[in-house]
């Protein structure tokens, strides 16, 4: 029962690209691109990778159809006996004009099982299909959560650099007076210059994240990023392994693998033979009788070693490599999710110490070393040192926010792909 409701949930979601106001109001370029708005413009996108399996089910379905049907009849027409020292027709009793139809029959059920394959084959590709969505979706968030990132630490980075760019001003102005050192406004200046240097490292981030993101969602991808990151919470680390085998990349290979099992199948009935029906009719001259025949003839698999025995083992062994091929995805698959959900987790607590003691401490730290220069009980390398250990603390609490919201689109990806 749960998986025909996650696979109705999946439809939904994989359904036709949304049109109207809504993805019109996405594309406006004055509007901030949201999460579930960057996820909306991807999946709507004309993207050749999502649209590839979808043309190869369509041409599996035709197959399907072309693969099941008989082979067409044949048609033999001839002169047969003719004489050719007159080429007369009512000259000898057996000179006739002869019209023939044979039809052939495969062996066995090897119609019904070809369509069957290319039946499975089909389902295979929109399976995938399903599943490249979701590789989408993901990559399409994951792009989206490092512009996030990026622009709020340019932010951060930005603030830090006015506050000193304000202590240069003092500085100097002290150093006018002799109340400084030279090499405390040299620190200052290679303060900057590093903060500086942070920005580019950033934009450098953030211009490689937005060309991910614009391979997914076009020009829209040059817009500012909305604040927030909602993302549904992912489900418990059990459940999300016990419905792993009907993820769509697994239901995929399971699908490849009763195309194989159909393999299978088709080479056991060449061990039946094929056989043909011919009709044919001889029409003589002379007011003489006319000649009808009808024959059957077959084909017997006596030798079967070296052919029949031996595709049926080659078959077998595919189905057997695509069984391994799918125990081995369904291996890394579980890996993947099982360290998604420690970083995850870890992550968490992560965060929540640095919220808690590690971010308060170094603001504390800050404004303390900012009241002791201020008083002269403590020197400026103290002060700077102070500075860029809170800038750390914060750059450091945004990247542990970004790589747990990865983490949790990641979660996303084995769960129901809703937004």
């Amino acid at each position: 029962m749960f998986k025909i409701v996650k696979q109705f949930l999946l439809a939904l979601v994989c359904a036709a690209a949304p049109v109207g106001s809504l993805l019109a109001s996405e594309m406006a370029p004055d509007t901030p691109l949201t999460l579930s708005g960057a996820v909306r413009l991807a999946l709507a996108s004309d993207d050749p990778y999502l649209l590839a399996p979808v043309a190869r089910a369509a041409a599996l379905g035709h197959t399907a159809v072309s693969d099941s049907q008989l082979e067409d009849p044949k048609i033999r027409f001839g002169f047969a006996n003719w004489p050719t020292n007159s080429f007369s027709y009512t000259q000898e009793p057996m000179t006739q004009v002869q019209l023939g139809l044979s039809q052939s029959f495969p062996r066995g059920n090897t119609l019904p099982l070809k369509r069957e394959k290319r039946k499975a084959e089909e389902q295979a590709e929109r399976l995938l299909q399903g599943a490249r969505r979701l590789d989408v979706v993901l990559e399409t968030r994951e792009a989206w959560l490092e512009l996030r990132y990026t622009s709020h630490a340019a932010s951060i980075v930005g603030a830090s650099s006015l506050e000193v760019a304000e202590l240069i001003g003092a500085v100097q102005s002290n150093f006018a007076v002799g109340k400084n050192k030279s090499q405390d406004l040299f620190r200052a200046e290679m303060e900057q210059g590093l903060l500086a240097d942070r920005l580019i490292e950033i934009q450098r981030l953030a211009d490689r994240a937005r060309a991910r993101l614009e391979r997914r969602i076009g020009v829209a991808a040059k817009r500012r990023v909305a604040g927030n990151a909602p993302m549904k919470h992912p489900a418990a680390l059990s459940l999300l392994i016990d419905i792993l085998g009907s993820h769509p990349v697994m239901e995929a290979e399971q699908a490849k693998i009763i195309a194989a099992s159909k393999d299978v199948a088709i080479a056991g009935e060449r061990y039946k033979p094929s056989w043909a029906v011919n009709v044919g009719y001889g029409a003589r001259g002379g007011d003489r009788a006319d000649f009808a025949s009808v024959g059957v003839s077959l084909d017997v698999p006596l030798f079967t070693k070296n052919r029949q025995d031996r595709k049926v083992a080659a078959t077998k062994k595919t189905k057997h490599a695509i069984r391994l091929k799918r125990d081995a995805i369904k291996l890394d698959l579980r890996r993947k999710l099982q360290s998604s959900y420690a970083d995850w987790v870890r992550l968490g607590e992560r965060i929540q110490l640095y919220k808690a003691v590690v971010r308060t401490r170094a603001q504390d730290t800050n404004e303390a070393s900012l009241l002791s220069y201020q008083s002269g009980t403590t020197n400026f390398s103290e002060l700077i040192r102070s500075r860029l250990t809170a800038l750390d603390t914060e750059l450091t609490l945004l990247r542990l926010q970004t790589d747990r919201l990865k983490a949790q689109a990641m979660l996303l990806y084995f769960d129901t792909p809703l937004f």
